[in-house]
């Protein structure tokens, strides 16, 4: 793969209640493990980050596989859901749902075009076989 593009962060303190920050600042962000999850909660944590970066990804995908298509994917939105929870081997994993909205299309090819983002977009690929992603159109 002809790499174009790599994004770097540091995570210090104790992981998920500690700090991460990208080497360009840009990012710069406490973390806390979610209320639901035991912890204190009230700041970012990996799964939210993890929802933005698949949902905007997502969306860049959709619009890509739109314009080759010749669809009008003006006013969509893609909502990404990202759970975790303990594995049946004690470790944890994580699923995702995506849920699409492009009112200028019908559901048929909505769905269409959706199966085909998901082929296109780097966060699928990455987690195709590893997680379960569950793609809608709303």
């Amino acid at each position: 793969m002809n790499v174009l593009y790599t994004a770097t962060a540091l995570a210090t303190g104790d992981g998920r209640n500690g700090h991460a920050r990208s080497d360009d600042g840009l990012l710069d962000l406490d973390m806390r493990i979610p209320k639901e999850m035991g912890g204190a909660g009230g700041a970012a944590n990996p799964e939210m980050l993890f929802a933005m970066g698949y949902a905007a990804c997502f969306h860049s995908a959709l619009k890509v596989v739109a314009s080759q298509d010749k669809l009008n994917v003006n006013g969509s939105e893609v909502s990404a859901s990202v759970g975790i929870g303990q594995l049946d081997n004690g470790g944890f994993g994580l699923t995702v749902a995506l849920a699409v909205h492009t009112p200028n299309l019908d559901q048929a090819t909505a769905e269409a075009l959706v199966a085909k983002a998901h082929e296109v977009c780097p966060y699928s690929n990455a987690t195709r076989g590893n997680i379960t992603v569950d793609l809608s159109v709303v």
